[in-house]
Order: C-alpha cells, then structure tokens, then sequence
C-alpha cells in the first residue's frame, strides 16, 4: 500500500513539457496506472467533437480475461445527474415544466413541497434528506424497487434545512425530477432518455442500465486488495436510483454527450447558461471550477466500485471522460495528470522535444537485453511508433525517441541509448548506468 501512495503522489505532481499533445506520453502514463494496479477503465479526449486520443486499460471481467476497450459499458453513477438535468431543462424550454413549478403538483406528500421548486432540486438547495445517506442504504438497493417504495422512504427521510438557504447534494432531488419527467412525458425515465438523448446523438453503447451482463462487454466492479482486483458482487439494482444515477455508458460517448450539450445541440444557449451557474454553490447538473487556469464544467460519479468523472472545458472545446471499473488512483487524480501531459504543464524533465519515428525505423531495436542490474533483462518490442519496454519482475511502459538512437521515459526517469551494430543498450535510470547485452 505504501508503494501505491508513492506512486500515486509521483503520478499527480508528473507534468511534461511538451506543447502539443503527446500521444507516448498519454500512453505511459496509463500503462504505469494498469501495470501497478491502480487501476482499470477507459479514457477518452474529444477536441471540437473529435475523438483524439482513447486508451483502455484492465480487465471488464477479470476471471474470464475479458480485456476493457473502447466500447466496455461502464455504470457512470452520478454523471446520470447531468443527463437527468438536461431532459428537465428541455421540457422547460418546451413550455411543459418550469423552474418556478413547486413540487407539490407532482407529490404534494413529500416534506415541503410547497416550497421545493424544480430549480431547489436541480440545485441540490430542496433540503430534502440525502436518501444514499439512509441507514443500511447498502443492504436494501441492491434488490428491485418501485416509485412508491421510494416516495416513502423520502418522505419518511424528511427534510435537513429549508429550500433555497443552503446547498446540500442529494441523490434525492434528481430521483424525483425522474418521477417528474416520466409524468410529463407519460413514459419511462429509460424512454425518455433514450428518444430525448441516445437516438438524436446516435449513441450505440448507452442506456438506462440494467443488470451487468460481462458476455456483452460490460464491466464487473472490482476492488483492489493485496495487489489483486477483488469483484464486488452486491449490486445497485438500477431501479432505485433512477435519474440520480442509473445510465451505463463509455467514456468516448460521454463525450459525444458533453460535447453536444456545449454546442448547443440538446439545450439553447440561454438554458445552457443556467445549467452552467454555480453561483449557488452547485449547477444544475453540472459542477463548475479552475483547473490550471482553464475554466471546466462536468459532473463525477460513484456506484458500486465504478468511479468516473466527465468534464468539458468550454474555451478550449474539450471533453474529457474517464470511467473506471477498479480504483485506486481516482478519475479526478487520472484526468489531473493526463491534462497536465496534454497542456504540457511543468516545465521539468525533458531538455530536447520528442521526435516521431516510424515503425520500420524502430525494428533494429527490438529483441532481449539482459545485464549484470537489476532488471537484469529487459524485453523491447514496438507499438506502432512507440517502443515498448518490458522489464522483468518490473514494468511494462512505452519510450519515446528524442535524439539517434536515443529514448526515454519521464515517468520511470529512464533513458536508453541503443547500439544496435555492437547489439547493446546503455540503461540510464535516474542518473545511474548500466549496460545492456542483446541476446
């Protein structure tokens, strides 16, 4: 556990200095997450609606070997909320709701609902009780429940403050707007979503969830203990969280998501604005805040073992998405890092800029190096334009070139001059060399 601290302080504080996007880089960086199990998933950058870069690391089912990739369902937990928030701003604009309409015309038996508007829900400022909160909430979700099982337990919950004085997150507040929108459409949260969101985005791989089924490449949740991924076999039944957290989706098309929703393909502009006010403390559907100067909205999300955080940063038109089946190193600890790599924030390590080599080119490097240091042999084989180290008894990481026949990895603090005519490598790692022998 110690070493995973270590390592997950080293990956946060890691920056580059490259001023464009490196793809090795981004590509190191996960390989250090899969290879020291911190943890399994899929990350996805869009850049004005484009897919750049995708990278999936783990297993969806451990026991079967089933490999994560880029179309792995995932339950994405309380991301839901932002999907949930712009169906209720849609039936706004249509005239069939507003943020002013008290929540006693739809249930007048819960605490307050005189005084609760759509927007205190939206806003997490009802004070209605956190139902996740509920004393054995663990034990009693994981089996079927109905809309009137539900109600009861809020309205037995009760309230912690009166509406609109405070901000207070609630997984109650988006429950009862999916309660809300199935009345006013007279369908199913799930059709609603689906005719509302999945068929106008053209989303293949997202759903209102239901139970995992790993043969159709949906992930299992783990936990990690003792170095190994554990599976977590007692299980939200979706039924119960509904709007506040039931969608399964993949991290490439909560971008797809995330960026129509920014270039106002879901919402206008103006509704778009209201979502995005966090001058209350939270959105509606949407958190808002500063990371390394750029201005990013998103929402994260929690259930069962699955981890996931979407963000969208506006100025800069891009989506970023990582949905993780097994946690160690979180989502939010993950995309830091990976936009630090992106922006090429921290200007520390590398001297020269990275040099692209093709794939022909990197052939005389390849075979098995062994040495009198630890690792003692080292196994390089290519990837398309990257080479890729395997060390024995150590880890697998990716290399980029820098100079003839020199490579490198920031992360490891490792570099590597090859002499492929006299078959050796010099292993230079954190300043220490050694030489290597190719069989």
């Amino acid at each position: 556990m110690i070493k995973k601290i270590i390592m997950i302080a080293f990956l946060i504080s890691y920056g580059s200095n490259a001023q464009t996007f490196n793809k090795v880089k981004l590509d190191s960086l996960f390989m250090m997450i899969e290879s020291n199990n911190l943890g399994m998933g899929s990350f996805s950058i869009f850049k004005e609606g484009k897919e750049i870069y995708q990278k999936s690391i783990g297993y969806s089912d451990v026991i079967n070997k089933a490999k994560n990739n880029k179309e792995t369902k995932y339950r994405i937990g309380s991301i839901t909320k932002t999907f949930t928030a712009t169906i209720i701003t849609k039936l706004v604009e249509e005239g069939k709701l507003s943020f002013n309409t008290a929540l006693n015309i739809y249930f007048p038996n819960i605490p307050n609902a005189k005084k609760i508007t759509i927007e205190n829900l939206l806003r997490h400022q009802s004070g209605l009780f956190n139902i996740t909160e509920q004393e054995n909430f663990a034990s009693w979700i994981i089996t079927p429940k109905s809309r009137e099982q539900m109600l009861g337990r809020i309205i037995k919950n009760g309230t912690v403050f009166e509406p609109g004085k405070e901000t207070k997150y609630s997984n109650t507040n988006f429950i009862l707007l999916s309660y809300i929108a199935e009345d006013i459409e007279n369908k199913s949260f799930a059709k609603i979503l689906e005719s509302r969101i999945i068929k106008p985005l053209k989303l293949k791989r997202t759903e209102y969830g239901k139970k995992i089924r790993s043969k159709n490449n949906e992930a299992l949740p783990y936990f990690e203990e003792d170095s190994k991924w554990e599976l977590i076999k007692n299980r939200t039944d979706l039924s119960g969280p509904i709007g506040a957290g039931a969608i399964v989706s993949t991290a490439s098309e909560l971008n797809v998501f995330f960026e129509n929703l920014f270039s106002g393909e879901l919402v206008s502009n103006t509704s778009l604005g209201q979502m995005m006010d966090t001058s209350t403390g939270m959105g509606m559907g949407l958190d808002g805040n500063v990371l390394y100067d750029k201005q990013i909205y998103g929402h994260d999300g929690a259930i069962d073992g699955f981890q996931s955080l979407s963000i969208y940063l506006p100025k800069e038109k891009l989506a970023v998405t990582y949905i993780a089946n097994g946690v160690v190193m979180s989502p939010k600890n993950s995309i830091l890092t990976a936009l630090k790599i992106y922006f090429g924030i921290d200007n520390k390590l590398s001297e020269k800029p990275a040099l692209t080599l093709k794939p022909e080119e990197l052939e005389i490097y390849l075979g098995v190096y062994k040495g009198g240091t630890f690792p003692f042999e080292i196994k390089v084989t290519k990837e398309d334009t990257a080479l890729i180290i395997h060390a024995k008894n150590g880890p697998t990481f990716p290399l980029e070139a820098y100079d003839k026949d020199k490579f490198r990895s920031e992360p490891y603090e490792v570099k590597m001059e090859f002499f492929p005519n006299q078959n050796k490598m010099i292993l230079d790692l954190k300043g220490k060399r050694s030489e290597f022998i190719r069989e």
